[in-house]
C-alpha cells in the first residue's frame, strides 16, 4: 500500500476507551499516511470514562500505531485536553520523538501556528467539572443509541443520520457556543499575531478565514473520530480538512500487518509505560 507523505497531520477528540470511538476507521487513515509531524490535539484517551472492562483491541492498536510513528522518525506531539487532563502532570515530557505539552506554537513556512485543545474556553469544565463529566457520559450513551438506530436504517436501505448533530443544530445555544468558541479563539490568535489557530474540543470540523479590525487569521478545527471522522493536513503550504468517508481506503484487516509485527525499542517502551501508568492510576 502506497502511503501519502504529509508534512503535518492534526487529529483530536478520538476518545479511546469509549463506545463512540471509531478506532478501526482511524487506524485505516493512519495507515494511509506517512507524516513528518503528527499532532494529537487533546482528548485522545478518554480518561474520564476509562474502564478496564472496555478497551478493545482496535483502541490498543491505535496507541501502538502512534508509538510506531515516533519510532520511525515522525515527531509526535500530544497536546493535552480536558478528557485526558491527568496527563498535564507530565507536561513538557519528551521521550525520543514523542513530546507531551499543553499548547504549542510552530512556524510553518514563515507563518506562526498556534495549537491548543480549547477546553480553556469552556466554563462548564473550569467551574463545574462534575457536570461536564456527566455530559460526557450522556454523549457516549447518545452515540450508542445512534449506532443502533443507524444499524436499523441501513437494514431498511436508508441513510444514516446523526442524533447529536441534529440536536446541536436545532438548539440555538449550542450553535451560539460553537460560533463564540471559534470567534474567541480567532480573536486571541489575531491579538497575538498568529497566522493560524488550530483547536479541537467542540467536535466541529472547520476551516474559515477570520477578519477583524486588528487583522486576520485562519481558524481550523480538526473535528473528531466519533461522528465526523476528520483530520487536518498541512502540506506544500496549504491546509486541507480531510473527511475519512470521502477517502479511498483499503480494508482494515489488510493494512494492520505492520502494526502486529512492530517491535519496540527502549524509548518506545518508555512511552508505552507512560500510557500504562495513566491507565493504572485511573483504574
Amino acid at each position: 500500500m502506497k502511503k501519502r507523505t504529509v508534512e503535518l497531520v492534526v487529529i483530536s477528540d478520538i476518545h479511546l476507551g469509549t463506545y463512540g470511538c471509531q478506532a478501526k476507521e482511524l487506524l485505516n487513515y493512519l495507515n494511509s499516511i506517512k507524516p513528518k509531524t503528527l499532532i494529537l490535539n487533546g482528548d485522545i484517551i478518554d480518561i474520564w470514562q476509562f474502564r478496564k472492562r472496555y478497551f478493545p483491541k482496535s483502541h490498543l492498536k491505535v496507541i501502538k500505531k502512534i508509538i510506531s510513528f515516533a519510532s520511525k522518525g515522525t515527531d509526535v506531539i500530544y497536546i493535552t485536553g480536558n478528557h485526558d487532563e491527568m496527563l498535564r502532570k507530565f507536561s513538557d515530557t519528551q521521550i525520543g520523538d514523542f513530546k507531551l505539552v499543553d499548547k504549542l506554537v510552530l512556524e510553518l513556512d514563515g507563518k506562526k501556528a498556534w495549537f491548543f485543545h480549547g477546553d480553556v474556553f469552556d466554563a462548564s469544565i473550569q467551574n463545574a467539572k462534575w457536570l461536564a463529566k456527566l455530559g460526557g457520559w450522556g454523549y457516549d450513551m447518545l452515540i450508542l443509541l445512534n449506532q443502533a438506530i443507524n444499524w436499523f436504517l441501513l437494514q431498511m436501505g436508508k441513510e444514516k443520520f446523526s442524533l447529536s448533530k441534529k440536536i446541536k443544530n436545532s438548539v440555538k445555544k449550542a450553535v451560539k457556543y460553537i460560533n463564540d468558541f471559534e470567534d474567541v479563539a480567532a480573536e486571541l490568535a489575531v491579538q497575538n499575531k498568529y497566522n493560524y489557530v488550530i483547536c479541537g474540543h467542540i467536535h466541529q470540523p472547520q476551516m474559515r478565514e477570520f477578519v477583524n479590525k486588528n487583522g486576520s487569521c485562519l481558524y481550523l478545527n480538526s473535528g473528531d473520530w466519533i461522528e465526523n471522522l476528520t483530520a487536518l493536513e498541512y502540506h506544500d503550504k496549504e491546509w486541507k480538512l480531510v473527511h475519512y468517508q470521502e477517502q479511498q481506503m483499503q480494508a482494515y484487516e489488510e493494512i494492520n500487518e505492520e502494526i502486529e509485527n512492530i517491535t519496540l525499542n527502549p524509548e518506545d517502551l518508555q512511552t508505552s509505560l507512560l500510557m500504562d501508568q495513566i491507565f493504572l492510576k485511573k483504574s
